[in-house]
């Protein structure tokens, strides 16, 4: 086939150009900016266009796909071209479906925790030495690509979200797969995460599951409240379904074991979060053939490669883990879970907020209280990233101040001035968690990481 992708540069979108074109397919793309990593992949395998921009002429009758990426607009000179031309024009989940019609298809959904599934039933699948083709959202330890397509698998994982498929397609991309199998880890609305009302966002995910094949299989979460209320409100759905909960586990000298019977199976992650996870994928590799034991053997030596309670460095018996910051409810988890995990030991919180994000009262009120259990907490609003002079830094200091109410509270404004205060900081018996956005990061965790433990 002759393929060409509009907007090669994204994640997703390159990855499977590379895989396409090592199955021998004819590939072509553009994109108006193409940066790291995606750049030196493309040049690598010889995709990287020749120049940055849009070319309505290398759009030719000859092509038989043209894939397009969610950073083109619905202007794009070359959609606008394809389409005069009445070309097939994809998503990439729509395309990703069609060469996956015949192969058993498995769908990971939901509001967090897909990409870790994804990533422990990857991990347990390629030691037992099972071959499979997968789309996840994420760059995970052990695998080279987020895409792996081929013709002979007879099984791919598919990483499900919510979101558009393209800029001329606004069905959810999930909604595109049609699986044999589905999981679904939990749902959870966000205010400040979507612009569709909760009702709209559930719906996604009523939909999701009447997409599942005929007596095909749902896996979801029991103990997420609004997803057992979704999943009872598409009965009529012919399939099977199989809840999961939190599996039954104990913590001894800061090492999560779960218990299994009378076997307690020592792992490398911890907190509640993982270990539901841990269920939900020992549950969906149960229905592609693996036996208990040879999963919770080899599941014990997976590790977080996502930034989900990541170690990051220890010292002097202190530890520092780092995480993505998604919603309140993911800084009170994690927080719990590290304190969960070493009860004798102090924490300190280091958080940062978009400055813009805080402007927003009812987006700052859902972060009320959520750094309680922390025994320090650390706000850095960065200045240097508000460009709008009507944002003062002393009103977004009075109001985050009042909404965390916490004891032992500090709101910092600079990285330099986090830099002073991780220096000052007497890190004996403490350890750090840091709370990055994976959209507006100023924070250094290693190098920061390194000033924490200098002053004992």
């Amino acid at each position: 086939m002759r393929i060409h992708f509009i907007a090669i540069g994204g994640a997703v979108m390159h990855n499977l150009a590379i895989s396409l074109a090592e199955q021998g397919h004819q590939v072509s793309g553009s994109d108006d900016q193409i940066v790291e990593p995606s750049k030196s992949r493309l040049k690598k395998n010889g995709l990287l266009p020749a120049a940055l921009g849009w070319f309505p002429e290398s759009i030719t009758e000859d092509i038989d796909a043209v894939i397009l990426g969610m950073h083109a607009d619905v202007k794009n000179p070359e959609l606008l071209k394809a389409q005069e031309l009445n070309l097939k024009i994809y998503s990439f989940p729509e395309f990703i479906y069609e060469q996956s019609v015949h192969k058993t298809r498995v769908v990971v959904a939901g509001t967090y925790g897909k990409t870790t599934i994804m990533s422990m039933v990857m991990h347990v699948l390629k030691k037992l030495g099972k071959d499979f083709d997968y789309l996840v959202g994420a760059q995970l330890q052990g695998f080279d690509s987020l895409v792996k397509l081929t013709p002979n698998n007879k099984l791919i994982l598919l990483e499900g979200d919510e979101y558009y498929a393209s800029p001329i397609d606004h069905r959810s991309k999930f909604h595109l797969f049609h699986p044999h199998i589905a999981l679904i880890s939990g749902v959870e609305w966000n205010e400040s995460r979507t612009n569709i009302s909760k009702e709209e966002y559930f719906r996604q995910f009523e939909t999701f599951i009447d997409t599942i094949t005929t007596k095909g299989t749902l896996i979801y979460n029991k103990d997420n409240t609004s997803l057992r209320e979704i999943v009872e409100d598409t009965s009529d759905c012919k399939i099977n379904r199989h809840g999961y909960k939190l599996p039954e586990y104990s913590i001894n000298k800061g090492v999560t074991y779960l218990h299994q019977g009378e076997e307690r199976i020592p792992l490398q992650v911890f907190g509640k979060l993982n270990l539901s996870n841990i269920a939900g994928a020992y549950t969906l590799c149960e229905w592609l053939g693996v036996k208990r034991a040879d999963f919770y053997e080899a599941i014990k030596d997976f590790k977080s490669s996502i930034r989900y309670l990541e170690f990051v460095a220890s010292d002097n018996e202190s530890v520092v883990y780092q995480d993505f910051m998604f919603s309140p409810y993911k800084l009170r988890t994690s927080i719990h879970a590290v304190k969960e995990q070493f009860p004798e030991q102090g924490l300190v919180t280091i958080m940062e907020l978009n400055p813009y994000d805080v402007v927003d009262k009812n987006f700052l009120d859902q972060y009320r209280g959520s750094m309680d259990e922390s025994d320090y907490a650390v706000v850095l609003v960065n200045k240097e990233a508000i460009k709008d002079k009507n944002i003062l830094i002393g009103n977004l200091e009075h109001d985050i101040k009042h909404v965390f109410n916490h004891d032992n509270f500090t709101f910092l404004s600079s990285v330099d001035a986090l830099e002073i205060y991780l220096e000052q900081f007497k890190s004996l018996g403490f350890n750090l968690l840091f709370m990055v956005s994976p959209n507006h990061n100023s924070i250094n965790v290693v190098s920061f990481s390194d000033k924490f433990f200098k002053n004992y």
